[in-house]
């Protein structure tokens, strides 16, 4: 079984400009349009058997209906094979009653972008979220590391990092990105603490918009070598594929980690065993 732990996905109607104003931002490649069915249609090909979708709410009045939007998604997970985390903002004003009805729908976790919701991972604001998350059971995936869309702006990398896991350590916690996007070298005190890291991007040669590889955002990918050694490093048993679709092709995505160097055993770990595990599945 592949599980893509970590893809993105917009309502049919918003899709379009949610694309091409991210890719326009970032100068990034999108894979599909963004859509359920864009991601179905990705995940057939790549041969990827369920797929979680990760909102990013960018203000907090947007909290409610983005939920709602994710619960649709979930009703359909079945037929679909694609599911979806819950959004909430570090400035959503009922942020207990938010994770507390995500809990009682039957969300799987929570997503965080702090580049994108403007605030250090390390925030007070921050904390209390995952700490309540974390006694309701929830997965927390964070964006971790540097953003193309945010060049420069650093309120997710290893040291930030660090100070949250040390206020709330929470096994259930995901770095997004290996643990630090474009951060690698920085992040080695994260390697092998008790959460989860994912492979998005990490090992992707990333490309602009028009299909030229490119330094997205000041860094480049790791080498298969470098990757497999962090994969290693930090155990392959807290290690979750994701392609961050639809900014990287997901077959592409599947190909290099197979190729990366890992073992059959830690191939089958990385590529579903351990977010089934996550999941409960």
């Amino acid at each position: 079984m592949i599980i893509d732990f970590h893809t993105h996905t917009f309502p049919d109607a918003l899709a379009p400009r949610a694309i091409g104003g991210l890719a326009d931002s970032g100068d990034m490649k999108n894979y599909s349009d963004g859509t359920v069915a864009g991601l179905r249609a990705s995940m057939a090909i790549a041969g990827v058997d369920l797929a979680v979708a990760a909102p990013v709410v960018t203000k907090p009045q947007q909290t409610e209906g983005i939920n709602r939007a994710a619960l649709a998604i979930n009703m359909s997970a079945g037929e679909t094979g694609v599911m979806s985390l819950g959004g909430i903002h570090p400035d959503t004003e009922n942020w207990r009653e938010t994770l507390e009805n995500l809990k009682r729908d039957g969300f799987a976790g929570i997503k965080l972008h702090p580049l994108f919701q403007g605030t250090a991972i390390d925030d007070p604001r921050y904390l209390r979220i995952i700490e309540k998350a974390a006694e309701l059971n929830l997965i927390v995936l964070i964006h971790a590391g540097l953003d193309p869309t945010f060049p420069g702006v650093d309120l997710a990398g290893p040291d930030k990092l660090l100070n949250m896991l040390r206020a709330v350590p929470y096994e259930k916690i995901v770095l997004a990105h290996l643990g630090a996007l474009g951060q690698w070298e920085e992040a080695e005190e994260l390697y092998g603490r008790n959460v989860y890291i994912d492979t998005a991007c990490a090992l992707y040669p990333w490309r602009d918009k028009a299909g030229n590889l490119t330094h997205g955002g000041g860094y480049t990918s790791l080498t298969p070598e470098k990757f497999t050694s962090i994969v290693r490093l930090h155990g392959p048993e807290r290690v979750l594929f994701g392609s961050d679709s639809p900014w990287t092709d997901e077959k592409e995505s599947i190909d290099l980690i197979k190729a990366s160097g890992l073992t059959d055993t830690e191939l089958a770990a990385v590529l579903g065993g351990n977010a089934k595990r996550l999941l409960n599945l």
